[in-house]
């Protein structure tokens, strides 16, 4: 079950024609959040252009194809929405462009988070190596913002059963934003589709239920 606990806007705007996705550390687009809402947009909304990139292990360089890839996007009719790392950098994108984010357990301070992992490390979805270099933990801090603007642009959907992040920490983080307090769940929100209704919602692609 989940509460509102903050509202900072009276509805969700105009629905949006674009949708960027954006996975977590070690994750792909074939994470579990990103193919069911992939499958959601393609049978509901096949009108809605979505993209789901595979990031680059280097924030800066992730940053930087992400903001190309979008850079024709309408800033009032695209939305991001991120997953652990992936809702840190959905929120510097919204800041950039000024558009709606919706963020999933998102990393607040992924510079100290991400220290511990520099060295070589395998993805998830395909146990492919990879190497996660002392410089991309100076990627990160540099691209930390040290605030949120137009908080009724964020929803952010925080799992109090987290094993990961810590959710008083990321409360913290959106507080004043359209935040959805779970009770329990997981890092991965293993409940996503119970909140799908909700984020849909907040996209202005239908009501809630």
């Amino acid at each position: 079950m989940s509460e509102a606990a903050a509202s900072a806007s009276a509805g969700p705007g105009e629905p949006v024609t674009h949708v960027l996705y954006l996975h977590g550390f070690r994750s792909s687009p074939q994470s579990t959040k990103a193919r069911r809402l992939a499958a959601w947009f393609a049978a509901n909304r096949p009108d809605v252009a979505w993209w789901c990139p595979q990031l680059s292990a280097s924030p800066a360089a992730a940053l930087d194809g992400v903001l190309t890839g979008v850079s024709a996007w309408p800033r009032d009719r695209m939305a991001v929405i991120g997953s652990s790392l992936g809702g840190f950098y959905a929120t510097v994108v919204a800041e950039r462009r000024g558009c709606r984010a919706v963020v999933l357990n998102p990393a607040v301070d992924p510079a100290r988070d991400l220290a511990s992992t520099v060295g070589t490390t395998t993805a998830w979805h395909s146990d492919e190596p990879f190497v996660f270099r002392a410089e991309y933990v100076d990627e990160l801090r540099r691209m930390t913002l040290p605030a949120l603007t137009e908080h009724g642009r964020y929803l952010a959907v925080i799992a109090k059963g987290d094993e990961v992040l810590s959710w008083r920490e990321m409360s913290a983080r959106y507080a004043g934003c359209n935040v959805r307090l779970v009770e329990g769940s997981d890092h991965a929100l293993s409940d996503f589709d119970d909140h799908l209704p909700d984020l849909i919602a907040f996209l202005g692609l239908g009501p809630a239920r």
